[in-house]
């Protein structure tokens, strides 16, 4: 503790000696700084601010059916390219920042300048200000003025020559896919018409036409089938009915001769043969039906007792005597002519259908990548449409979306605080930064003052000279014999050159303006 404080004692005592030096460099630091300054030109601020208006009831009005294009991302875009180099380039060229940049090094140095001189900053989503300073305050307001103007002829123009570029892209690529679409089709009507019978169409249900052929003589021939075994049964019917009927007459004879039909072998062997056929069927099978009318028939035929082969005379005489016509036999035999004419035309329909597909069938084998190449051809049609219609319906989109953003205002603008000419400076800081420079003169001579105490070879105290390993007798302190005020001499000349400079520190901050007066300053200025 001893050693610092005889060691702190010797710097200051050391820095003393040197104070004039000391109080030298804090003027030179002091006013040097001062005068630099003082001699800094004036910065002025312009600033605008914008608030941008996204329309609340017209975007989601909107949402679906046009170009999805939120206006908070295009405010931040905006924001973002605001400060690019075209758009700078374009700040440059109609303002007198060209004067500035005669050639392209430094026109892309003033370009780099700007681009970081040139603030913006978001208050909220959708305010926000533009601020930029300058030595002359009429251009500081030039840039902020037409940087609002570019900004404005951004978010309108943007928007619109992208829609513009949209519209000439899908026109171009409509009536590109508009040709292939008819090319499509002209190959496509020209197959169809070739290939009509063997493709698939609406008539046929949408199958092919071989299918359909296939399918037509399986229809026709089960109808056929059907037809048939209803021209069999009228033909049954038919025969199991008598072209006459029994008349009064007939049935009085019949009746007088009943006990002698008793004996007729015809009657018997027809009732013989109706028993057995019961046994094997029932009673609404064509032949048992068959056999019964013919036992009724018997029956109300006369037996005249000649043998069995002369009984069907009898009958017939009978008949002839006492018969009128049967209206049943007519009936069943007109039936049975309509069913024979439907079995001959529907046999007819199925030769004529057979005939198709085995044609069809022979075009298939000798052609068999035919369905293959129809259902190419028809894919690419498909393919091609849906491209063409969805395009169709994207243009519509375009044109609605363009709508809304030129038409409805979809995105405005507006000016809060419009830029004003700047009066008074905004920087530099003169009274603070004077401080500064008062501070770090002082704080530069006492540094000096104490670094020449460090660099200083002489000895202050016996105790320097007892460190070489000398002996030391004594030493001999320094009376002063003349009045208290000359020992006090030395302090109160510093204290007044401090005090001076103190009071130059003000005369710097209340009137930096007479020194800009000065002959020479502004080359002076120039220099700094």
């Amino acid at each position: 503790m001893d050693q610092l404080s005889t060691l702190l004692h010797r710097y200051l005592v050391g820095a003393w000696r040197r104070r004039w030096l000391a109080l030298a460099g804090a003027w030179l630091l002091c006013l040097g700084g001062w005068v630099g300054v003082v001699l800094m030109p004036n910065q002025y601020e312009a600033s605008t601010r914008l608030y941008v208006d996204a329309d609340a009831v017209l975007t989601p009005l909107l949402r679906g059916l046009a170009i999805d294009s939120t206006p908070a991302n295009q405010v931040d875009l905006l924001q973002r390219t605001l400060l690019s180099r075209p758009n700078l380039e374009k700040l440059i060229s109609k303002t007198d920042l060209d004067l500035l940049a005669p050639d392209p090094v430094r026109r892309n140095a003033l370009i780099e300048q700007l681009a970081t001189a040139i603030r913006i900053q978001s208050q909220t989503n959708n305010l926000f200000t533009i601020t930029y300073r300058n030595t002359r305050p009429r251009l500081a307001y030039d840039v902020v003025q037409t940087l609002i103007t570019i900004f404005v002829e951004s978010a309108t123009g943007t928007n619109r020559s992208q829609m513009q570029n949209a519209g000439r892209f899908l026109d171009a690529q409509i009536a590109e896919y508009e040709a292939k679409l008819r090319e499509a089709e002209h190959r496509r009507a020209e197959f169809q018409a070739k290939y009509m019978e063997l493709l698939p169409s609406d008539a046929n249900g949408g199958v092919g036409g071989l299918e359909a052929a296939r399918a037509q003589v399986t229809q026709l021939e089960g109808e056929l089938a059907d037809a048939i075994a209803k021209r069999d049964m009228l033909a049954q019917d038919l025969h199991s009915n008598s072209p006459l009927q029994m008349s009064e007459a007939g049935r009085a004879a019949l009746q007088h001769n009943a006990g002698a039909a008793a004996a007729d072998p015809d009657l018997i062997a027809a009732e013989k043969k109706l028993r057995e056929l019961r046994l094997k069927y029932t009673e609404d099978h064509p032949e048992v039906i068959a056999a019964r009318r013919l036992v009724e028939a018997l029956k109300a035929a006369p037996y005249t007792g000649a043998g069995a082969g002369g009984g069907g005379g009898a009958h017939a005489g009978a008949n002839a005597g006492h018969g009128l016509p049967n209206a049943v036999y007519d009936q069943i035999k007109v039936r049975l002519l309509d069913a024979e004419a439907t079995v001959n035309s529907l046999r007819r329909q199925r030769d004529e259908a057979i005939k198709s597909r085995d044609r069809l069938a022979a075009i298939v084998r000798n052609e068999p990548g035919l369905q293959a190449e129809y259902m190419d051809l028809d894919r690419d049609y498909a393919v091609v449409r849906k491209t063409y219609e969805e395009l169709l319906s994207r243009r519509e989109v375009m044109r609605l979306s363009s709508a809304a953003d030129t038409d409805a205002d979809k995105l405005r603008l507006q000016i809060i605080d419009p830029p004003q000419m700047p009066r008074a400076p905004v920087a530099p800081k003169r009274a603070l930064l004077m401080a500064g420079v008062l501070v770090a003169g002082l704080g530069g001579g006492a540094g000096l003052a104490l670094l020449l105490a460090h660099l200083d070879s002489c000895f202050y105290t016996a105790n320097d000279l007892r460190s070489f390993g000398l002996p030391v007798l004594g030493g001999i302190s320094l009376t002063s014999h003349g009045p208290r005020g000359a020992a006090m001499m030395p302090i109160i000349t510093f204290g007044f050159g401090v005090i001076l400079l103190v009071f130059m520190f003000g005369a710097f901050i209340t009137g930096p303006h007479w020194f800009a007066a000065m002959p020479g300053s502004h080359w002076l200025a120039r220099f700094v």
